[in-house]
């Protein structure tokens, strides 16, 4: 990952945010997390260092899928993370530009393998 990529880190639960920072860190990761829309929507504005979001959509209204509609179109990838399995939260993600949908608890291991190899395929 170029130094310059950070990961960004989306949801209303800033504790969630704080764990799953700590996790990505011991990858080695450098993140940067936003808990609201309006953040998540100037974040996008003035950020363009974004290697890769991660978004929490629990909590968030149908407008989270607008700006993971907008990530797409910045060539971002993102990955949803989910409450539970459910066959229409993976078809609203793929269908907003997701690689994928992770289903809580999240296993670190799990996550970290998947977060290189999504930075890694982008670079």
């Amino acid at each position: 990952m170029t130094p310059k990529k950070v990961l960004l880190t989306v949801g209303t639960n800033k504790r969630n945010l704080e764990l799953l920072a700590e996790f990505l860190g011991k990858g080695g990761y450098r993140t940067l997390s936003v808990t609201g829309l309006d953040e998540f929507d100037r974040t996008l504005e003035e950020t363009q260092e974004i290697g890769l979001a991660l978004v929490d959509i629990s909590g968030f209204d149908v407008g989270i899928w607008e700006r993971c509609a907008r990530l797409r179109e910045k060539h971002i990838p993102l990955f949803i993370i989910s409450p539970k399995h459910s066959a229409a939260i993976q078809q609203e993600s793929v269908t907003h530009g997701a690689r994928g949908v992770l289903v809580k608890p999240l296993v670190v291991r799990e996550l970290i393998g998947i977060v290189s190899k999504l930075i890694e395929d982008s670079e």
